[in-house]
């Protein structure tokens, strides 16, 4: 049977409950000392805080008092930090979030303004740590709509808008699972990503009946190391535990015997036990049990790198930005230019601080590739060639030495379904375009250009091979030098395959398989060629982790690792994630970026919300981050 005690003194053990800060339970202090608080955190070092309606207060580890910030206050919050912990605090009245410095061992309170007033009236708050051990928070109205917002030394800054249940009463953030955790008071517990990358995706947690087994509504919850405890109406305690986004009851529900509704749920864990405390809303008493649990696995975090520069976003909203490319300057490697489709537009053309240098309306393109240098009879062009969809062509765009950009035609081909390409330049000389569709079927075109009348070059092509994937393609890339085509297959994994073979079945080889680092969809492919140490990376878009992944681009394509990009606060860009297309060059690029660059798409801007863009990172950090020298 499960011992239930009525235990003022207990205090100590609840606040270690509320606070992810605390690593061990603090002696309890005198049941003066929190007299009328109605939440309470554990601090390092033996210190609580203690809310009330009236201040916030700092107790020691004996209960005395020793700092007091004057406030009507709820929605206390806490991360552990270097000098004891950070809090924050909304201010009733004014509908500030305080962000609170406590220093454990000076025992004093330093507040600034963590968030000021947002235009809609603060319902819940609460405190995200992410995997870079940046801080965020998160503010949320009674009609459910919400703000996450980027704490640091600085004025915080908005990182996107989301929208949560209406009548959300408390928020509690899981830093280690990533989850946010929405208590809605009539229909029961929600969990949303907390990280803003990615696509919005919510789970239930716990749910009222008929749809769940809560009773009566959910009046509290607590965090638990990989999972949720829960008080519903009837004042029974439930727990819950999660697993790859599912969560499951862990035992029968217990009766709390509140005399009144439950006010507050807390809960501590060790290795092998739990720690839960209430709150009866009566009588004020607090209450507690344990039971034993087992936390989770720790979980893999992949590496990070930063962009350091992101472009102007898309001018249309919604899956628009898709595939980059870079040209590099003849002359002056810092004009070099990255070149990146929009589907709903044409192609656009960036400089390497990320501003729009053109615009070509040339409707919906979906991947581009770029050669340089390439002769054509007595004329040396160099060329970007995209997927136009409408048209089931190949789109054809000269560049200029300065850089311009020209809509200069297009190639027919005989797909149904334009989707991927990507250019193959022979050590012949010439230029071939690999093209594929949505129903696998691939074509090799031979590019042929010749000047006309008024001195431009006018293109063409004639289909050289043509061969089949199983399932849909997409991303490509073709190593020039080694005469070898890797093409992904969007829910299998990458294929290699010599582009000496010129028949209707040339032998494909699966060189990377979908399953561990590499997460379907297989999206965007990129080569990096390491002149210096004459070998080359093969870079693939893992987009159903929103990672990416680096192997050898020869046999026997052993995989390097995979990172992440993820939000660089010096420089107020976000991350990136469900990146589709990619590309990079090991050509310096000048001072700032001298080993080359990444550029990936971002399929949602955040930081703040915004239409999609691309992000560029200095190839550099890649290399750090998995070793790679």
């Amino acid at each position: 049977m499960t011992r239930v005690a009525r235990l003022p003194r207990f205090l100590a053990a609840t606040l270690a409950l509320a606070a992810a800060a605390a690593a061990e339970a603090a002696p309890p202090p005198p049941p003066a000392a929190l007299q009328g608080a109605r939440e309470i955190a554990a601090l390092p070092d033996g210190a609580w805080l203690a809310l009330d309606k009236k201040a916030l207060r700092l107790l020691g580890a004996d209960g005395r008092e020793h700092a007091r910030l004057a406030l009507r206050g709820q929605q206390l919050d806490t991360r552990a930090a270097s000098h004891g912990a950070l809090a924050v605090v909304l201010d009733a009245d004014t509908q500030r979030t305080l962000a609170l410095t406590v220093d454990t061992q000076a025992m004093t309170l330093t507040t600034r303004s963590a968030v000021e007033s947002p235009a809609f009236p603060v319902e819940a708050s609460c405190l995200y740590r992410d995997g870079q051990g940046l801080d965020h928070l998160f503010v949320v109205a009674d009609d459910g709509l919400a703000e996450q917002w980027l704490l640091g030394t600085g004025p915080a800054r908005l990182v996107r808008r989301l929208a949560l249940p209406p009548q959300t009463q408390a928020c509690r953030v899981d830093d280690a699972g990533g989850w946010l955790y929405a208590q809605e008071e009539d229909a029961g517990v929600w969990a949303y990503r907390a990280e803003a990358e990615g696509a919005s995706r919510r789970r239930a947690v716990a749910l009222v009946g008929p749809l769940g087994p809560l009773r009566g509504g959910v009046q509290a919850m607590a965090l638990l190391p990989g999972g949720l405890a829960t008080v519903d109406g009837r004042g029974r305690l439930q727990l819950w535990r999660e697993t790859d986004g599912r969560w499951r009851t862990a035992g029968k529900p217990q009766p709390t015997g509140a005399r009144g509704g439950i006010e507050a749920l807390a809960a501590s864990a060790d290795a092998s036990s739990l720690l839960l405390a209430w709150r009866d809303e009566k009588d004020g008493r607090w209450s507690s049990t344990s039971r034993p649990w087992a936390p989770p696995a720790a979980r893999t975090q992949l590496p990070v790198v930063h962009a350091v520069a992101q472009t102007d976003p898309v001018p249309r909203f919604g899956d628009a930005a898709d595939d980059p490319a870079i040209w590099v300057h003849p002359g002056d490697a810092t004009k070099s230019l990255v070149l990146g489709t929009n589907k709903k537009q044409g192609l656009f053309v960036y400089g390497l601080d990320g501003r729009q240098r053109q615009a070509l309306e040339a409707g919906r393109l979906n991947n581009v590739d770029v050669r340089q240098g390439l002769r054509f009879g007595a004329m040396t062009l160099d060329l970007a060639l995209a997927t136009q969809r409408d048209e089931k062509a190949l789109a054809v765009f000269t560049i200029a030495a300065d850089g311009t950009l020209t809509d200069a035609g297009r190639v027919a081909t005989g797909l149904d379904d334009v989707y991927g390409t990507c250019l193959y330049a022979p050590p012949a000389g010439g230029l071939e375009a690999l093209v594929n569709d949505k129903d696998g079927r691939v074509e090799r075109i031979r590019i042929e250009a010749t000047a006309g009348a008024d001195g431009r070059p006018q293109f063409s092509g004639r289909v050289v091979q043509r061969f089949r994937l199983q399932t849909q393609p997409e991303g490509c890339v073709a190593d020039d030098r080694a005469g070898r085509l890797f093409i992904g297959e969007e829910d299998r994994g990458v294929w290699a395959l010599s582009l000496a073979e010129t028949g209707p079945e040339p032998k494909l080889e699966l060189v990377l398989k979908v399953g561990g680092l590499l997460q379907a969809d297989v999206e965007g492919l990129a080569l990096y060629h390491d002149r210096k140490a004459g070998r080359s990376w093969l870079v693939v878009s893992s987009q159903g982790n929103d990672s990416y992944l680096v192997a050898e681009a020869a046999p026997p394509w052993r995989v390097r690792g995979a990172f992440r990009v993820g939000l660089n606060a010096e420089a107020g860009i976000d991350g990136a994630s469900e990146t589709d297309g990619l590309e990079t060059t090991s050509a310096p690029l000048g001072a700032a970026l001298p080993r080359g660059a990444l550029v990936v798409q971002d399929g949602h801007k955040r930081l703040p919300d915004g239409a999609q863009n691309f992000k560029i990172v200095d190839w550099r950090e890649v290399e750090r981050v998995l070793d790679l020298n």
